[in-house]
């Protein structure tokens, strides 16, 4: 059983007690910066240090005068710290401690992020391994193709995942940065060095270069990172949807006892989480357009980024967070029915070896186009009248005069839909 952690995790980040935390270190950071360069003298430093704190409710309540969040939240502090508080956010702007301040968050959320889909792949490795050798039929536009095995389809899952995790790393790092260079980003007021220093404290890495505000470019490559894992939940709930049709029913959430799938039908066991993942992966891409949005913005800075950022950054961790362990519990508890799998192989009567008759007789030197002729002249007698197709193919002449009945026999084995599942799941990792 793959351990899981409360959603609570993820929205605390979000919370305003966080929010306020984060930003209070940002301006913590800045000052022992400018304390350790000889700005701040040594016990106004000492007196921030000790002191600073701020208070949720007084927040608010400066906040309905002065109309600006930052400035209620510097008053606060000031409360806390007294006359040395004249060094807080000294030289700054207010995008210098909300942008560190929500890269901050955002690290937050990825790392959280990461953990869950690591315990994901884990599920859909076990998944693979289970069944590896687990023969059920490949469709392609949604009509039966040729063998394959249900292992390879978790085995695909997982690596998509592998690759999700890489841009998930990628995206992280884009967001862990920070500025502190004032008002336009050019340090007027403050020295790189101040930056520099308060990065390092906050584990950030200092922007090369910045407007008023930290650029959008890295958060919309973070929320397409997540929008892109979204498509991963939902190709994979997409599958399950389809092959817990009734007609198709190889596989089906797990229904647990009391639950119920329909008001007015009894009878009915629903997809219900697969179907709900599938929804939620479309406000996972809205939210990543949002996202692409907030890069242009008006000359330096203006703040029509801000108010989207409030809604698009929380729902979108929490709602990866959120699909990721829906996702965990329901695939570590997904019903698999190999005898449906093996039955629907059956459907066609023989149908799905229609490439391997064709390649067998090509490699007796047939000609493709008189081997195909030859072949689907059967396949149609088959599909028409729902008889055989090896009998159809045994009592072919034009077909017998090239192939034995050992050879035919061994167009329509299994085996050669498993010889190379090995090397399959050794290149990724499985």
């Amino acid at each position: 059983m793959i351990e899981r952690y409360s959603r609570e995790e993820m929205a605390k980040i979000w919370k305003l007690q966080n929010r306020f935390q984060k930003m209070l270190e940002v301006e913590l950071a800045a000052c022992r910066a400018m304390y350790e360069l000889g700005i701040i003298p040594q016990q106004d430093w000492k007196n921030i240090e000790n002191k600073a704190d701020f208070d949720i409710d007084r927040i608010a309540e400066i906040e309905k005068t002065t109309k600006h969040d930052v400035i209620a939240f510097l008053t606060s502090i000031a409360e806390f710290v007294g006359p040395s508080a004249r060094w807080i956010h000294y030289g700054m702007t207010s995008s210098d401690v909300l942008d560190t301040a929500t890269s901050l968050q955002l690290k937050q959320a990825g790392e959280l992020i990461l953990r869950d889909l690591g315990k994901f792949s884990e599920v859909l490795r076990i998944r693979a391994k289970e069944h590896k050798y687990t023969l059920c039929i490949g469709r392609s536009h949604g009509i039966h193709a040729e063998p394959t095995t249900f292992g390879l389809k978790f085995a695909l899952w997982y690596e998509e995942m592998q690759r999700n995790i890489v841009r998930l790393e990628a995206a992280i790092e884009s967001v862990s940065v920070g500025q502190i260079s004032g008002a336009v980003g050019n340090y007027a007021h403050l020295s790189p060095e101040i930056e520099k220093r308060a990065c390092s404290y906050l584990d950030l890495t200092p922007v090369n270069i910045s407007t008023q505000v930290i650029q959008r470019d890295r958060i919309s490559e973070y929320l397409s990172t997540l929008a892109i894992i979204g498509s991963t939940i939902e190709k994979i709930a997409l599958e399950i949807r389809h092959l817990q049709r009734t007609e198709v029913l190889e596989v089906e959430e797990n229904f647990s006892k009391g639950q119920k799938g329909s008001s007015a039908m009894p009878h009915k066991r629903n997809p219900i989480v697969s179907e709900q993942m599938c929804g939620l992966a479309r406000i996972l891409r809205s939210n990543a357009m949002a996202a692409f949005e907030n890069n242009a913005l008006w000359h330096e800075r203006d703040i029509s980024h801000s108010s989207v950022e409030r809604i698009i950054l929380p729902d979108t961790t929490i709602l990866v967070n959120y699909m990721l362990n829906k996702m965990i519990s329901l695939i570590e508890n997904l019903l698999v029915y190999p005898e449906n799998m093996m039955k629907n192989l059956e459907l066609t009567n023989g149908l799905i070896f229609s490439q391997a008759l064709l390649l067998e007789l090509a490699g007796k030197g047939v000609s493709r186009e008189e081997a195909y002729k030859l072949v689907q002249r059967n396949a149609m007698e088959c599909w028409k009248n729902k008889t055989s197709f090896k009998k159809l193919v045994s009592a072919d002449e034009d077909i017998r005069n090239h192939l034995s009945s050992e050879e035919i026999e061994q167009v329509f084995s299994f085996d050669r839909y498993l010889k190379h599942i090995d090397y399959i799941f050794s290149r990724i990792g499985i």
